[in-house]
């Protein structure tokens, strides 16, 4: 009889030949949902007897998992900023990375609950990123904008049951193209990988996040030439205007984004010392 614990080792160590990064972590993550535990019932649980109806649902998971699909969207389910998001085959799984973009726009909000806010977030996917700005920010309202109908869908199920719903909008859209309004805040997370370098992508990601959410063109930049081009029309003199940006991009999206009346544009590093992020505040005067 295998026990728990034993079920748990054997996955990772096949989880591991196969190239996983984190296979003990995603054979727990795995076992946890397949067993309907939680992480310390797992530990607690880990000398007993696994039961056949559990093993039959994490060798379905195993399976999935070896292929190389990434455990949130086995799980259809993803952390981020503290909250947890339902994701679907429409949306880019939200990175811890990305984080990095709710904070830095936070910080340069500065103390206070973002009343009478207008936050926009083009491509916004899941809504992880106006979501969790709202979540911090209850006098903010904001709008999400993505070319799928899809992944509104996905994005708007987040705000209801995330407790935002009635502060935030969603509508489908080609990033501005025939949107209205002003907005004090402009935040996206847009496809950023160049064309050429798609087929260099880890297999979680080249086979399982949406093409429309990874392809920014010819050195994965028109995504931003296509928003800085129209931003002067929606954001309000001195609003905040943040990018989540590539490797090496950050020169590149800065200069675009100070041609077109960000003129204090700054670049950001992530954890790993990466230029991650990219904003500053919208004067309307090129640089």
């Amino acid at each position: 009889m295998t026990s728990v614990g034993e079920a748990i080792r054997n996955l990772a160590r096949r989880l591991g030949a196969a190239g996983v990064a984190t296979p003990m972590l995603d054979a727990r993550l795995l076992a946890e949902a397949a067993l309907n535990l939680s992480h310390a019932e797992l530990i607690l649980r880990e000398t007993d007897v696994m039961a056949p109806d559990g093993m039959v649902r994490l060798e379905a998971m195993a399976a999935r998992r070896l292929a190389r699909e990434p455990v949130s969207r086995i799980l259809g389910r993803r952390e981020f900023h503290w909250l947890e998001f339902a994701i679907n085959r429409y949306v880019l799984d939200p990175r811890p990375d990305s984080e990095l973009l709710v904070d830095t726009v936070l910080a340069a909000l500065g103390p206070g609950d973002g009343a009478g806010l207008r936050i926009l977030d083009l491509g916004t996917g899941s809504g992880c990123l106006l979501i969790s700005l709202l979540a911090v920010l209850p006098g903010a309202r904001g709008l999400g904008v993505d070319i799928s109908e899809e992944a509104l869908a996905c994005a708007r199920g987040n705000a209801v049951r995330l407790g935002v719903g009635e502060r935030a909008g969603f509508v489908r859209a080609n990033w501005l193209s025939g949107l209205e309004g002003r907005f004090d805040v402009l935040v996206s997370n847009p496809p950023y990988i160049g064309t050429d370098e798609l087929d260099r992508l880890q297999p979680e990601v080249a086979r399982y996040d949406p093409v429309l959410a990874l392809d920014g063109g010819a050195r994965g930049l028109e995504p931003y030439r296509a928003i800085m081009k129209e931003a002067g029309r929606v954001m309000t003199p001195g609003g905040l205007v943040f990018f989540e940006i590539g490797a090496g991009q950050g020169f590149d999206v800065r200069r675009l984004m100070r041609g077109s009346g960000v003129a204090a544009a700054r670049i950001h590093a992530d954890l790993a010392g990466l230029d991650r992020v990219v904003g500053g505040r919208f004067t309307g005067n090129s640089s």
